[in-house]
């Protein structure tokens, strides 16, 4: 088997000795709870990988339980699994091991929902795409053009005030008014359907981009994890895959640019709220990336959550109440301040991604989210959808 270069010992802080750290693994028959194989949701503790698939059916269900870390606390003699090290290196194999466990995103029944355009330079970066129309070639000249009529200090522009509203008139008179202006400082945010439930790759999966893309990056963000009550019990990585040049050409190509096979990555494991990790360390993560190429290329940049234009507890208010429910709880992506414009290849055409990129995505509380990219068409087949989960629970229950 080949296996891709990763240090395991960086990927979940302290190997899990200090928080409260849950997510789903594929389980072999030999291991699984009444022997039937499948997605378990499970602990990690102190290096070790324990099952909770006694208790939860679902990372949905523990979530949405009243005070889950209350309740995890509550449990003892959980099967093992493995440990750590094992099962996170078994999930990067270029090949499996169908024999022993490997992580999945942690999300499951939940909806997965993502937020647009919450901070200021992709927000830039998403106007300057919708004017050169997705044409790689013109983004630096029209890059040159928007910065200056509309300047990059908007970061104290707070979205819907009154001052946004007289900022966006004078921007309309300048003739540069933007659709991706009206979310960015507009009242209202930008928040739509980024994948279907069970439809993200989890840790060391691969992530996919079109054939024919040829202007497309990485969004590396905070996801929160978001109850069916809308309370926000923790938070994980993700990386919203994005194709730049189909979003570009059109705003109504949204769902093919964003919502494609492996275009969703989750992980590495959802950290719940507790007394070593909170909302406010979700506010003042770093979100670090790093673009690893098989062409030698290289790209590290970071996306600081205290520069975000709306709290995370307002986009969430905004995703979920009284005009819309989620029964299962949602994943909520939060946004990216990060906009590639590092020349790979040509001068002047910025970044986009080759087949065999390695993207790390990671912070101090959250650990590390590694994927590879490749072709989408090339991925393993999403074939495990809400039907064969019901299948798979039926099958259990009867064991």
């Amino acid at each position: 088997m080949k296996t891709r270069q990763l240090d395991i010992n960086e990927v979940i802080p302290q190997q899990g000795k200090v928080g409260t750290w849950v997510g789903r693994c594929q389980v072999p028959e030999r291991l699984a709870y009444k022997g039937v194989a499948g997605p378990h949701v499970v602990l990690v503790k102190n290096g070790a990988v324990y099952d909770l698939s006694e208790h939860f059916d679902t990372t949905s269900q523990l979530i949405n339980t009243q005070d889950p870390v209350q309740v995890i606390k509550g449990l003892s003699d959980l099967p093992l699994l493995g440990t750590l090290s094992e099962i996170l290196q078994n999930s990067v194999f270029s090949d499996l091991d169908q024999t022993i466990p490997y992580f999945l995103s942690p999300n499951d029944m939940q909806a997965i929902k993502a937020c647009g355009v919450t901070f200021i330079q992709s927000l830039l970066e998403r106007v300057i795409e919708e004017k050169a129309k997705g044409d790689l070639s013109k983004a630096m000249e029209i890059r040159k053009v928007v910065t200056d009529k509309i300047g990059t200090d908007l970061h104290s522009v707070e979205p819907g005030s009154a001052h946004a509203m007289k900022l966006k008139a004078e921007l309309q008179e300048q003739g540069v008014w933007s659709q991706y202006l009206e979310v960015g400082i507009g009242k209202d945010a930008e928040i739509f359907t980024k994948g279907q439930p069970f439809s993200a790759v989890g840790f060391g999966a691969e992530i996919g981009v079109l054939e024919d893309s040829n202007w497309n990056n990485p969004e590396p963000e905070v996801v929160l994890a978001v109850s069916d009550r809308g309370q926000i019990v923790g938070a994980t990585l993700g990386n919203d895959v994005n194709l730049r040049d189909y979003e570009g050409r059109s705003a109504l190509l949204l769902g093919e640019a964003k919502d494609q096979n492996g275009s969703c990555a989750v992980g590495p494991l959802f950290r719940l709220f507790d007394e070593t990790f909170n909302l406010d360390d979700v506010k003042n993560e770093v979100i670090n990336l790093n673009i690893h190429g098989e062409d030698a290329f290289l790209l590290d940049a970071s996306s600081r959550m205290d520069k975000i234009s709306r709290a995370p507890e307002s986009l969430v208010a905004q995703a979920i109440g009284p005009n819309h429910q989620y029964p299962d709880g949602l994943v909520l992506f939060c946004g990216t301040m990060f906009a590639p414009t590092k020349d790979r290849d040509n001068p002047g055409h910025g970044f986009t991604h080759k087949i065999g990129d390695q993207v790390a995505i990671y912070s101090t509380h959250l650990g590390k989210q590694v994927n590879w990219v490749n072709h989408c068409h090339k991925l393993p087949k999403w074939e495990f959808g809400i039907g064969a989960f019901v299948d798979f629970i039926l099958e259990r229950r009867m064991g």
